[in-house]
């Protein structure tokens, strides 16, 4: 259940009303490794195989959908929110990267507990040579929002879309968590076999902080597109791992802050 209604008083035009509301829910997600717990991250129920398969991936623990050997829910749990992830007998899991991690709150993604050094010597810079019309990005936030059901009961979700080079849009996911979404896309890319998603387009539906493009250049997305601000760290780290990262993208307009030589207008001949 992705929202839930609650009784609220509303004040307008002088009076105050008593009225339900609906809310974007939020409760936590324990992801548990061969049974060991792993991490508990505060999420949007929904997709929540996509949300562990993408974490793992964007952590460096699996790389394909081959390494997963089967997720499904704790059977001890009852309350549904602890997830058991098995890998393949031949993927090793070297857990004590993240054993300080702990707690993931819906907002905090890498939480600066791993060095971009670090992450740059694991994830190479990106070479992808794909080239796309900045009219064509124009339209993308517009297609993003048709796709979130959620926001448009409660306006208290983020999202995150995978689109073609033409437009096409691949999978969008929300969450209470902007990094979650991400996860959830990249996620779904790994299940049905799709990535690297080397060749496609990774739109936001807040503002592009680092964990964000740290995430999306695991998963080797070229093109990074927010509606609103990035972070300087984000745009940093875009420029060093060869990454496009478009910000305010919103009416025809956007701010290039990395890799501007991936956006080229059509010439008319």
């Amino acid at each position: 259940m992705s929202s839930s209604r609650k009784v609220i008083l509303r004040y307008g035009a002088g009076r105050l009303r008593r009225e339900k509301d609906e809310l974007a829910v939020e409760e936590p997600l324990e992801i548990r490794l061969d049974t060991r717990p792993l991490v508990v991250t505060m999420r949007t129920p929904g997709h929540d195989d996509e949300l562990a398969a993408g974490f793992l991936h964007t952590e460096g623990l699996v790389q394909t959908r081959g390494d997963l050997r089967a997720i499904r829910r704790n059977p001890r749990n009852r309350a549904g929110n602890s997830l058991d992830v098995f890998l393949s007998a031949d993927v090793p899991a070297d857990l004590s990267r993240l054993a300080r991690r702990g707690y993931a709150s819906s907002s905090c993604g890498l939480c600066g507990k791993e060095s971009i050094q670090a992450l740059q010597r694991r994830l190479k810079a990106i070479s992808s040579r794909l080239k796309v019309n900045p009219k064509l990005l124009a339209g993308l936030p517009e297609k993003l929002r048709a796709a979130q059901p959620t926001f448009e009961r409660t306006g208290g979700l983020h999202a995150a879309g995978i689109f073609t080079p033409e437009g096409e849009l691949i999978v969008a996911r929300e969450d209470i968590g902007r990094h979650n979404a991400v996860d959830k896309v990249i996620g779904f890319g790994l299940l049905h076999g799709l990535l690297p998603f080397d060749r496609h387009i990774l739109v936001v539906s807040g503002r592009a902080s680092f964990e964000i493009l740290q995430k999306s250049l695991a998963a080797r997305i070229p093109i990074l597109c927010a509606v609103s601000a990035p972070s300087s760290l984000a745009v940093e780290f875009a420029r060093a791992s060869r990454q496009t990262l478009i910000g305010f993208l919103r009416a025809e307009r956007m701010n290039i802050y990395a890799g501007a030589g991936r956006v080229r207008p059509m010439v008319s001949s």
